[in-house]
């Protein structure tokens, strides 16, 4: 899938009010340029979509923001959900389950975020980062929904294979029961800071309920885990949205300000909520 950059700068002509030659100057192009690339009779260059959107972002028009809230307008009413996905290279061909690692939170699967923002973030620091906006009809799907508790905790650390100890536990495999026949999961993000987290609950340092308050204080949202090829087939990629480099930055800033501010309330949540609950021994034991 390509970036939809012609139609991109028909948008940006109705948003800014602007005839094909005053963007053309704008851009440091000629206006002949501008008109073959909206007539399609030429391709825009990599390093001309580069300009335009770079520009157009410190114009002040937040083009995917846009087209987040329009497709929200669209689907939503229809029962149908809009979900993102932050690539570090792009996806080819066809969505599929083959080429997702399988050490994740949940293990194999397509992991999508419900904001652009969020999913946006993660892919922010990589040059060739792009951002991709789905939709999916989740009817006849079935779903497991995770709340930021000590199942969820559990089933992180297992798929993440830092539960090797504990495999045989009656607990685990009963979480790994319940997770049978789903098509798809939606549960919290958890990032490194969290994976740090849980690694001191699963290294007996802090308690289940120490734990899952220090994780709620680093809320990053939900993500949507796609695990069968049957949830796969009810997505449908609408768009590959071009993140310039201001907007990474953008998403870059605030994720440091965020964490900043998420690891003091950790801090916290860790000292208030100390001796409460169960260590993992007590729990799986």
């Amino acid at each position: 899938m390509d970036y939809q950059v012609k139609q991109d700068l028909e948008s940006i002509l109705e948003i800014l009010g602007l005839t094909q030659e005053e963007l053309a100057t704008a851009i440091g192009v000629s206006r002949v340029s501008v008109n073959n690339w909206l007539s399609g009779k030429t391709t825009i260059s990599d390093n001309n979509t580069k300009i335009i959107y770079e520009w157009v972002f410190r114009k002040g028009v937040r083009l995917n923001k846009i087209k987040e809230q329009l497709y929200t307008e669209d689907y939503v009413s229809k029962g149908e959900i809009l979900l993102f996905h932050g690539s570090k290279t792009g996806i080819e061909g066809e969505i599929d389950l083959k080429h997702n690692k399988r050490i994740n939170d949940f293990g194999k699967g397509l992991y999508c975020g419900e904001s652009l923002e969020q999913s946006a973030m993660f892919v922010a620091a990589y040059p060739g980062a792009s951002l991709y906006m789905l939709k999916l009809n989740p009817q006849g799907l079935k779903k497991k929904v995770f709340f930021v508790d000590r199942d969820w905790m559990l089933m992180v650390a297992y798929f993440r294979e830092n539960l090797k100890e504990y495999k045989e536990s009656e607990v685990i495999k009963k979480l790994l029961k319940a997770n049978k026949g789903i098509d798809y999961i939606v549960a919290p993000i958890a990032d490194n800071r969290m994976f740090e987290i849980i690694d001191s609950f699963i290294e007996g340092e802090i308690t289940d309920i120490q734990c899952q308050h220090c994780l709620s204080a680093t809320n990053l949202g939900n993500q949507y885990v796609f695990i069968t090829q049957k949830a796969i087939k009810q997505i449908t990629l609408l768009e590959k949205c071009y993140l310039c480099e201001p907007e990474k930055e953008l998403y870059l800033t605030s994720r440091q300000e965020n964490y900043k501010m998420n690891m003091d309330k950790v801090k916290l949540a860790r000292k208030q909520y100390r001796n409460q609950g169960e260590y993992i021994e007590d729990i799986l034991k």
